[in-house]
């Protein structure tokens, strides 16, 4: 019997875990000392402890992971998201060790998640991209002048970022210099790497991705288009499928695009392509995500297929054993991120203690999530704690659904603020509800307070 180990936390190392229970495959759980009486560790088969709170001596320790695997059998790793998911590393140490790593070869993984030398990918794929440059530049009065060239605004964005982290906008050649200086500064402290590369800036654009399937035997599908505009400082807050207002014709274009692009590239397993559309419709290529994302479920909710089972799969080497026209989406999904932060305070971490916690229920609605009542928010990791996500016949159906969702959900907790109330409000906004929202709806709203319990 395969085992899987699967090299996270949180909610989405419980998600894998059940799947794999369904699978009848066997479970291995990492935990950090500050996870020790976490959900994923009561349930895996096996667990095992691989270091402190800190991420980078646990999580993201590749020696603990690998040597976890040996401890107990573990014959497959599946990263999740986040932590090491996107890490070619471990990719190519499990490849030396004969494990089966869940996820594109380390090589295909470098050269995508390298975010110039994926626009290089991508250029050469025939997909469209903003103009900017395809290479990074390491030269200050290159950078400038090519900012000059396609003309302010621009973005600057770290060549191994991620995650919303290594990005800055530029309004004006007087403020690129030192922008330029602080952004490979950061870039350097947080990712080991001080590449960056610039390109054109869209105020009022949408963020629209579509998820891929590859296996590999060549063949490729994509599952339709999520919108994820609804963010804060590039991180997202709400994503649905399929993308309000786009035309069924734009869609298409864009999941060609995106699977020829990856298919181009070696890509096996699960992957997102994201790409901004302007006000005239036109999209443009930005990233390729080499891992399950956290917005997953929505596409799930449509299309009824279990995308870490399909992981799993391909990893086996399984081939797809079904086409594009063989793909069908039913009605609209919408997930909503609870996270453990206060709109108020600019969108601050607030770990506390979790003195009460009722997640809502109901037809069509799903709720992924490590918490329960007494949970310790530890301050060490990501401040998620529970996706909500709702199905409906239509958009309209869903946007009901989720709010009555959101009403029901209690999180409370000494000094605990969430972001459920301010969640609520985005819903309500008029553009949202319209359709018509940027990745700008949350720069133009009043924040309001957030759900907040007694002290």
């Amino acid at each position: 019997m395969t085992t899987v180990l699967v090299a996270n936390r949180g909610e989405i190392a419980l998600r894998v875990l059940r799947t794999c229970r369904e699978l009848g495959l066997g479970t291995v759980a990492v935990y950090s000392t500050a996870d020790a009486g976490s959900a994923a560790v009561r349930y895996a088969d096996r667990a095992v402890c691989i270091g402190p709170g800190p991420a980078r001596r646990s999580y993201n320790h590749i020696p603990s992971i690998i040597e976890a695997a040996r401890m107990t059998g573990a014959d497959m790793i599946h990263p999740g998201y986040g932590f090491l998911s996107e890490n070619p590393d471990l990719a190519e140490v499990c490849a030396a060790e004969g494990i089966t790593f869940v996820g594109p070869p380390a090589a295909v993984m470098e050269r995508l998640g390298d975010k110039a030398l994926a626009r290089a990918a991508m250029v050469a794929a025939g997909l469209p991209l903003l103009p900017g440059s395809t290479e990074a530049l390491d030269d200050p009065g290159d950078a400038a002048a090519l900012a000059e060239e396609i003309g302010y605004p621009v973005i600057i964005k770290a060549a191994a970022g991620g995650g919303g982290r290594g990005m800055a906008v530029v309004r004006d050649s007087a403020s690129f210099g030192d922008t330029y200086r602080r952004t490979r500064a950061g870039a350097k402290a947080v990712f080991g790497d001080s590449r960056v590369y610039v390109e054109r800036y869209l105020d009022s654009a949408r963020h629209v991705e579509v998820q891929v399937l590859c296996d590999a035997h060549g063949a490729g599908v994509h599952l339709g288009a999520r919108d994820c505009s609804v963010q804060r400082r590039h991180q997202k807050l709400v994503e649905e499928t399929p993308a309000p207002g786009l035309p069924a014709a734009t869609v298409r274009a864009m999941g060609e695009a995106a699977v020829r692009g990856v298919l181009a590239a070696g890509y096996v397993g699960a992957g997102t392509v994201e790409f901004l559309v302007d006000g005239q419709g036109q999209f443009s290529f930005m990233e390729v995500n080499c891992r399950l994302q956290v917005e997953h479920p929505v596409t799930e909710m449509v299309t009824g297929l279990d995308l870490v089972a399909e992981q799993l799969r391909i990893a086996a080497g399984e081939p797809l054993g079904y086409h594009q026209d063989d793909v069908r989406l039913w009605g609209a999904a919408v997930e909503c991120r609870i996270n453990a932060e206060d709109p108020d305070r600019d969108f601050a971490p607030t770990p506390a203690v979790v003195e009460q916690f009722e997640p809502p229920g109901g037809p069509f609605v799903r709720v992924d999530t490590h918490v329960a009542s007494g949970y310790r928010i530890p301050p060490d990791y990501d401040s998620l704690l529970a996706k909500v996500v709702v199905w409906g016949a239509d958009r309209e159906a869903a946007l009901r659904r989720m709010d009555r969702a959101l009403s029901e959900l209690r999180i409370t907790g000494d000094r605990l603020a969430t972001t459920t109330a301010f969640l609520r409000s985005v819903l309500a906004h008029p553009e949202f509800a319209a359709g018509t929202h940027d990745t700008a709806l949350l720069d133009r709203m009043r924040v309001p307070a957030t759900e907040r319990s007694p002290a």
